[in-house]
């Protein structure tokens, strides 16, 4: 890369996901749908969690808090995207590109700390369930995830300061939005700073919440081979698999993505996994977190019922004049 001619970069052209223009409608017909469901689904969750007193514990707090990201995450991208994939114009500014390069990793990197702090919740629940909410209380949770974002903030920030001092050859990028991985391999020069800081803090910050989300399963695995209860083993092995499945998909994703050498890039492959990252992941965390939890679905059934009261009994309505009509 050092052979080609280096220019001053002002601006960036997002590729997006395919060149083949027959393509395009059928990509933003499928990529809307997932994201209006992602953001309903996600929002519905947040509601029900912040709505109904039942929910108001610190495990549905942190579940409310990742759906929270899981909106963000997929807002960063995807109106962008649709917006250039039913467009010739899909250039996105420096400082615009330098922008969403900061809030996507700040934003995915806090997805994973969440999924740390809810392991540890479901940890303490099983392993010391009557020292439980001496040992998480809400405050505690608060400062978890604010230390949290902390914490991804700064860590995004040195990327996001680091990427800004490379020299670019191309404004080619092979992506649909500015991340990481593609820029890097727009520099003029191999960016050795970059790739060392990805395989040393990057792993600190980014996969440490995992390692540490595996210590809580060894220790609730423990506790669970000790039960004597079939019913108290039940309800131990319900309350983690939704948690397992959306950490499997976001680790599988971001390992897939990121935590290899650059030599094994393969960006065509890396926008695949991206879309699923960024906009499945999203959509499938509501419904898996609501099909599998009775909580959640007994909290979904008495929203639904309180506004189909409150829709047919509202002053006026012919529901309510035929109600009282009867009495």
């Amino acid at each position: 890369m050092a052979t080609k001619n280096r220019t001053e970069v002002t601006e960036f052209v997002l590729l997006g996901l395919s060149s083949r223009p027959e393509m395009q409608p059928v990509i933003f017909g499928i990529v809307l749908a997932m994201y209006l469901v992602a953001v309903m689904g996600n929002a519905l969750l947040v509601t029900v969690a912040c709505s109904d007193p039942k929910l108001h514990t610190p495990m549905y707090f942190l579940l409310s808090q990742l759906s929270f990201i899981d909106i963000f995450l997929t807002t960063i991208t995807v109106p962008q995207m649709l917006v250039h994939t039913l467009s010739t114009n899909r250039i996105i500014s420096y400082n615009c590109c330098m922008i969403q390069l900061f809030f996507f990793m700040a934003v995915g990197s806090m997805e994973g700390h969440l999924l740390a702090a809810m392991a540890y919740d479901r940890c303490v629940a099983i392993c010391d369930p009557l020292r439980y909410f001496a040992i998480v209380s809400h405050r505690l949770c608060l400062r978890i995830t604010l230390t949290s974002w902390v914490i991804v903030s700064l860590n995004s920030l040195l990327y996001s300061v680091l990427v800004t001092r490379l020299t670019f050859c191309s404004n080619q990028v092979t992506h649909f939005f500015c991340d990481i991985t593609p820029l890097l391999q727009l520099s003029c020069t191999r960016p050795v700073v970059n790739e060392m800081l990805i395989f040393t803090e990057g792993v600190a910050v980014v996969v440490s919440p995992f390692f540490f989300i595996l210590g809580s399963y060894a220790c609730i695995g423990i506790a669970i081979a000790h039960m004597h209860s079939v019913a108290a083993l039940r309800k131990a092995l319900s309350t983690c698999s939704s948690h397992i499945l959306v950490v499997l998909l976001l680790y599988g994703s971001v390992i897939r993505m990121y935590l290899r050498p650059s030599s094994s890039y393969d960006l065509d492959q890396d926008r695949q996994v991206a879309i699923f990252y960024t906009v499945v992941t999203p959509m499938l965390n509501p419904l898996i977190y609501s099909l599998r939890n009775q909580e959640v679905k007994g909290a979904l059934r008495r929203l639904f019922r309180k506004l189909w009261i409150s829709g047919n009994f509202q002053p006026g309505s012919q529901a309510n004049r035929e109600w009282k009509h009867v009495s």
